[in-house]
């Protein structure tokens, strides 16, 4: 798996954190998200999936 974000999508709802936060954070100053691990264990795959499929913004790619 891998992920990259879009930050200039993100909107900073922050649902991704919410969904995966060893794999996601936000930005201190305007909330935007931080990729922390573009290549995630198997363990969080369903995790990621999920933040990014809740994603208001569509910032969020999953490659499988």
């Amino acid at each position: 798996m891998k992920v990259t974000v879009d930050q200039d999508k993100c909107i900073a709802a922050g649902h991704c954190v919410m969904h995966a936060a060893a794999v996601f954070d936000q930005r201190d100053e305007d909330g935007v998200v931080v990729l922390l691990d573009e290549s995630p264990p198997a363990e969080l795959a369903d995790d990621v999936r999920q933040a990014a499929s809740v994603c208001p913004a569509m910032a969020i790619h999953v490659e499988e």
